[in-house]
């Protein structure tokens, strides 16, 4: 044992877990401290999110290839479940959307999203598409990025983004 030691077996620390164990170190470098790492932030988003729960309306926007015409069919009633100022979650509930439809590349969705100071309409490209296992085998929730909106809109969405923000930050002292 006194050999080992001599030939630099020691206890080390990692800087990971803070695991104890015993490893080579002759010139004894290796410190047994653990790393000191600073705290990161809980959302480390690029914008952040609030959750929410207003209405919506949602189409499915189908495209020709040929002529580039864009039209809006398929409407159905939804709930806009979180929001940022470049996305958004939807859910809704409607036989009206084939899982085909929903999951074909690139497919895009015309909304508008009812916030109190204000509709909002936006064309998203779905991210992730999802179907909740549960009462109703019809229901879809869909996380979707902003791709094209006017510049009212996306105005009145950063006022009310900017609203939530301040309220959420409120703390109550008491």
């Amino acid at each position: 044992m006194i050999v080992l030691r001599i030939a630099g077996l020691h206890q080390l620390l990692c800087n990971n877990c803070g695991l104890e164990f015993k490893g080579f170190d002759p010139l004894r470098r290796l410190a047994r401290a653990p790393a000191k790492r600073r705290e990161s932030s809980p959302n480390q988003r690029r914008c952040p999110r609030y959750k929410t729960h207003l209405p919506a309306t949602i189409c499915l926007v189908e495209r020709n290839v040929l002529t580039w015409d864009v039209a809006y069919t398929h409407r159905s009633r939804g709930h806009c479940e979180t929001i940022s100022q470049i996305g958004m979650a939807l859910s809704f509930v409607g036989s009206r959307f084939l899982a085909e439809q929903l999951t074909r590349p690139g497919c895009s969705l015309f909304v508008t999203v009812n916030l109190p100071n204000g509709a909002i309409e936006a064309v998203v490209s779905i991210v992730n598409l999802e179907r909740p296992s549960g009462k109703s085998a019809a229901r879809w929730l869909v996380g979707a990025v902003i791709s094209q909106m006017s510049e009212g809109d996306t105005a009145r969405l950063a006022a009310y983004i900017k609203k939530r923000a301040e309220a959420d930050s409120y703390v109550a002292l008491e």
